[in-house]
């Protein structure tokens, strides 16, 4: 099943209800957060009182991505501020076995993510354990950055694995997704498509969210 999860890191702030809600009208089903420290990434972005706000405007799933370093310390919080799904960096943290149980263990879905230069095979030892992974199409700290196209071999190669060894998890992809960029990535086998500027940079989230929804779908159906 293929789902947009638009990225708030690309919304108007002062409008961030109203703009996640016009998302979800357009058929957004998860709202994609984008957590930064500044020190992981070179950028400063929100913390738990943002998600906890977030919570009250949508039902939607968070999917909250934590660009940070020592994700443990701050998993609980983000899990208590209402996050349904916390991803971390394969770069970022020491023992990724310990820390995704430990993202379980709030009863959130446990993701991993990669950057553009790690490759897929350091995940091999943890493939069982998570619900998804997210497979960064640029490189972390930004939006509205270029689409790296290299990176649509490891969406192919999740998938060849995932089949390979009847694993489930599903495969989400961040950065560079729009209209021209979304076909490319449900072909190579990404679910959750993260699109931050494609749906609040320019005109009405709705429509740019149901006409991403509608390549996107298309493309799948001819996956088949």
């Amino acid at each position: 099943m293929i789902e947009l999860a638009p990225s708030i890191l690309s919304a108007d702030f002062a409008r961030l209800g109203e703009q996640v809600r016009a998302a979800g009208e357009g058929g957004a089903s998860v709202i994609h957060v984008d957590i930064m420290d500044g020190h992981f990434v070179p950028n400063l972005t929100i913390g738990p009182p943002v998600v906890k706000s977030l919570r009250k405007v949508t039902e939607l799933p968070l999917d909250c991505h934590l660009m940070i370093e020592d994700p443990d310390e701050f998993i609980p919080a983000f899990a208590d501020a209402g996050a349904d799904w916390i991803s971390v960096h394969q770069e970022a943290v020491r023992h990724l076995n310990r820390t995704l149980h430990l993202i379980k263990s709030h009863d959130c879905l446990a993701g991993v993510v990669i950057n553009p230069a790690t490759p897929v095979e350091t995940l091999s030892e943890v493939l069982d354990i998570v619900d998804y992974v997210l497979v960064m199409s640029v490189n972390p700290g930004f939006g509205a950055q270029k689409f790296i196209p290299s990176t649509l071999h490891k969406m192919r190669q999740l998938a060849e694995i995932r089949s390979q060894r009847g694993l489930h998890y599903r495969i989400e992809v961040d950065g560079g997704v729009a209209l021209d960029t979304i076909a490319d990535v449900v072909r190579a086998g990404a679910e959750i498509l993260v699109a931050g500027n494609a749906v609040f940079g320019n005109g009405d989230p709705s429509k740019n969210t149901q006409a991403l929804l509608k390549v996107a779908t298309e493309a799948a159906m001819l996956k088949v």
